[in-house]
Order: structure tokens, then sequence, then C-alpha cells
């Protein structure tokens, strides 16, 4: 139990690292939450900052995900319990430090970038088949929060058709979604509304 709670505090760490805050305030003189949609993550970056910048935050906020999965292959936890279970557990605890980062006054991301890679770490098959999911929505409608809520949401179906046996991750994925629609409440508002901004590479002025 004690390395259990030691990933997840190790796993919680690594998932607060804010680094869209980091490098817009050390590179550009720019906290991101204060501009766009407010929001510390890769898309909110990638629209004030730019492309480079934000395929930068993206790349690093999903190592922080598939870092912290394998933080359950660096410790002793036994063989009682599988190790994806740990896995899951570990990757979603940084998740919940990308959303509420202590090293951030807890005001983080949405948590996708991150969640993509824990998908990586438990399975590269689904991981791969969100990716090309999320590309296509985004292609289609023009709407980040889109390709990624629904991408969310058909990912259950997806660890079925590979792993079917797997019951616990798919709860897991079932858990992702809802949690995912949560956080993009503001986004459904916006859509809803019809002010929701569509996906575009420029930057915009700040």
């Amino acid at each position: 139990m004690t390395f259990v709670i030691i990933g997840c505090l190790l796993a919680y760490l690594l998932g607060s690292i804010p680094f869209s805050v980091w490098i817009g305030k050390t590179f550009y003189g720019i906290d991101v939450r204060e501009h766009g949609s407010g929001n510390a993550g890769a898309t909110n970056t990638l629209r004030v900052l730019g492309k480079k910048t934000g395929f930068t935050v993206l790349f690093l906020d999903s190592l922080k995900g598939f870092l912290a999965a394998n933080v359950a292959l660096l410790l002793p936890l036994g063989i009682d319990t599988p190790l994806l279970n740990y896995q899951m557990l570990f990757g979603m605890m940084a998740v919940v430090g990308h959303i509420y980062p202590v090293f951030a006054n807890f005001k983080g991301g949405k948590g996708i970038a991150t969640l993509l890679g824990l998908v990586i770490a438990l399975s590269w098959k689904v991981s791969l088949i969100c990716m090309l999911t999320f590309v296509l929505v985004v292609w289609l409608t023009k709407y980040i929060s889109v390709g990624s809520m629904l991408t969310c949401i058909l990912s259950p179906l997806y660890v079925f058709a590979i792993h079917g046996n797997e019951m616990l991750f798919i709860y897991f994925c079932i858990g992702i979604a809802i949690m995912v629609i949560y956080t993009h409440r503001s986004n459904l508002k916006r859509l809803m509304s019809g002010t929701e901004n569509k996906f575009t590479f420029k930057p915009k002025t700040v």
C-alpha cells in the first residue's frame, strides 16, 4: 500500500507540471490562462502561441501521462493486482494533476493530451484508433472539443473490439468519457449557443 501511495503522489506531481504556463511565461512573457479560452492546455497554447509551441506542449503533456502510467513498472507493487490496474490508477492521477496542478494554483488544462499519453501506455492499438478518430472528427467539424469528447465516448467500444476481456479497461474508458464531458461543460454551452471557437493554426493576437 505504501508504494501505491508513493506512485499516486509521484504521478500527480508529474501531471501537475504546467508546461504551457511555464513555457508561455518563460519565452513569451504570457500566461496562456489569461488569453484565448483561459485553458492551460495544448489547444489553447496552439491558438495563443502558435504551432511550434502548441505542439511542443502537446508532446510534453502527453509524455506526462505516458510516464505516470509507467511509474508502475518502477515500484515493487507485488503481483496480487494486475499491472494494468496500477497503470490506469497512476495515469489518472497524472490527469488529475494536469487539471488541478499544484504548481499552477490548481488551474490547469482539460487533460486530453495527458489522457492520450496514458492510453498510449495502456494500448498503442487503442491510442492509434483514438488519434485517427480525433483527427477525422476535428477535420470534419473544425471543433477540437467535439473531437475530444466524441473520441472519449467511442473509446470503450475500441477497447472492447481490441481487448474484449479487459472489462476494467472498458469501465475505465467509460469513466474517462464522463470526466471529459464534465471538463468540457463550458465548451458544450458554447457549442449550443454557436459561440465555440473553430480550430485554426493561426495564433490570436495577445
